[in-house]
């Protein structure tokens, strides 16, 4: 018995996510000591801030001690400010959403529908984020949308994993081929001279393999949870730690459920506010701040619709701002890794050491490494605006000497861009996102790792064809 007890007591368990972030934020303080630090020239053009090439120079050390190791985290919050408060927000106007039932009722009626076909309602939401996020639309959006995608997850008895990878990764396939992209795209291809959204066929047949594969992906998993729910990587909580509510609301909740005039009101509500978001973003450039506003008044307005007096309406988004308070100090926890390499000056120097000596590559070869880099750096910088202005500025005088076409640049950057951000804790929407959603990021890696890999088999399936095919043009 007492061996028994002793194996029990020294089982290894999977850290934490905040263990994790946490000893990520010592390395990258580790790292300051041991990289020299430097910086490239900046210079402001239409105003767009780029790097210089042949800029590089050292800089004065400046490593991370101890109190910067701790004070990081407090400006990582700092900064991160606008997506931790739209997750506290979101969860709360969504919990006001999900107490009309109209979330429930509209998914069910769904569900009625399609006579319960859950391949084929994960195959379409995920084509639709795909299409849209292709044409730059959706972006920062998609974490609205997650409740939805977890709320078709549970009616279909499948995990909160099946509900965010429809939603995030059906769009993500799109973000990462970004056919019409305006920004990522359209700033990459400006900085290389070259002419917006040119190169599209070869873009519209990723998207096409990438958004073929995710859906594949996502719906084997599926079958095999739907066939033995024990499998669910989720384990007993599929969907997270507010498992408790959400069983409760399945057991008010079938699909005989009526779904009442208020509810298809309340969903209408919905969809409207998010549309005008959309077309503010596509028209108007608005962003976190703006959908914030925007799900606070839809809140207001879904509050009259439904009669929930305002005492109510308080208590309940509390409630929801709760429920998802861990995932939202994640994303914060998540930034002080950059707060650290930024303050440390060496993320200049990765970027120098890293490109510079493929001038001597052979053409294959630097094109894959250029790939390679872009998937590794983006795990340091997940902006893909903030990556293109200072890689892409380097890319371009390289790829001309390399021998390979600035637009196999472009695309070299595009998928390098996008597709780490599915894993990285770096990435502020991905957090946000696995926080909306219930999901520890650890659990989402163990699903989403495999399909990385794939799409990264892809990337190195289209750069090759790019390379020996002269992309073009330039």
């Amino acid at each position: 018995m007492k061996n028994t007890k002793a194996k029990q007591k020294f089982k290894f368990a999977m850290p934490d996510a905040f263990i994790i972030i946490f000893g990520i934020i010592v390395l990258a303080a580790i790292a300051t000591y041991i990289i020299p630090s430097g910086a490239y020239d900046r210079e402001t053009i239409d105003g767009v801030t780029r790097v210089v090439p042949d800029s590089y120079s050292t800089t004065e050390a400046n490593p991370a001690n101890l109190l910067d190791l701790f004070t990081s985290i407090q400006i990582g919050m700092i900064q991160s400010a606008n997506i931790i408060f739209l997750i506290f927000i979101v969860g709360g106007i969504v919990k006001v959403m999900e107490s009309t039932g109209a979330i429930d009722s509209g998914i069910n009626a769904l569900i009625r529908k399609t006579k319960g076909r859950y391949m084929l309602l994960i195959t379409s939401v995920a084509g639709i984020f795909g299409v849209l996020a292709s044409m730059g639309l959706a972006a920062n959006a998609v974490i609205a949308f997650i409740p939805i995608g977890i709320a078709l997850a549970r009616s279909l008895k499948l995990d909160a994993i099946v509900g965010i990878a429809t939603i995030y990764l059906g769009y993500y396939s799109g973000m990462i081929a970004g056919i019409f992209d305006p920004t990522i795209l359209g700033l990459a291809q400006t900085i290389a001279e070259l002419p917006l959204f040119s190169g599209m066929p070869l873009r519209i047949v990723i998207f096409i393999a990438l958004i073929t594969i995710t859906i594949t992906y996502t719906n084997l998993y599926a079958k095999k949870i739907k066939n033995n729910p024990q499998k669910s990587i989720m384990g007993t909580k599929p969907f997270g730690d507010d498992e408790e509510n959400h069983e409760v609301a399945t057991q008010d909740n079938n699909l005989n459920t009526s779904f009442s005039m208020v509810q298809k009101l309340v969903l209408l509500t919905f969809i409207s506010f998010i549309g005008i978001f959309i077309f503010g973003a596509f028209t108007r450039g608005w962003g976190l701040n703006e959908l914030v506003g925007i799900f606070l008044i839809m809140g207001v307005v879904i509050a009259i619709i439904a009669r929930i007096n305002p005492n109510n309406f308080v208590k309940i988004f509390i409630e929801g701002a709760k429920s998802i308070t861990y995932g939202a100090l994640v994303v914060g926890l998540a930034r002080a890794v950059i707060v650290i390499l930024e303050d440390g000056y060496i993320i200049d120097t990765v970027v120098n050491a890293a490109l510079v000596p493929l001038q001597s590559m052979p053409v294959l070869l630097g094109g894959q490494l250029l790939f390679i880099f872009n998937l590794l750096f983006n795990l340091l910088v997940t902006s893909g605006t903030g990556q293109a202005a200072i890689v892409m500025p380097i890319m371009v005088p390289l790829v001309d000497m390399l021998g390979i076409t600035r637009q196999t640049g472009a695309l070299s950057f595009m998928l390098g861009d996008g597709i780490t951000n599915i894993i990285t804790p770096t990435s502020g929407v991905l957090m946000a996102v696995l926080a909306v959603g219930g999901v520890k990021w650890t659990q989402w890696v163990r699903f989403a790792f495999p399909l990385m890999l794939m799409w990264v088999l892809v990337g190195i399936i289209s750069i090759t064809y790019a390379i020996y095919t002269g992309y073009g043009p330039f």
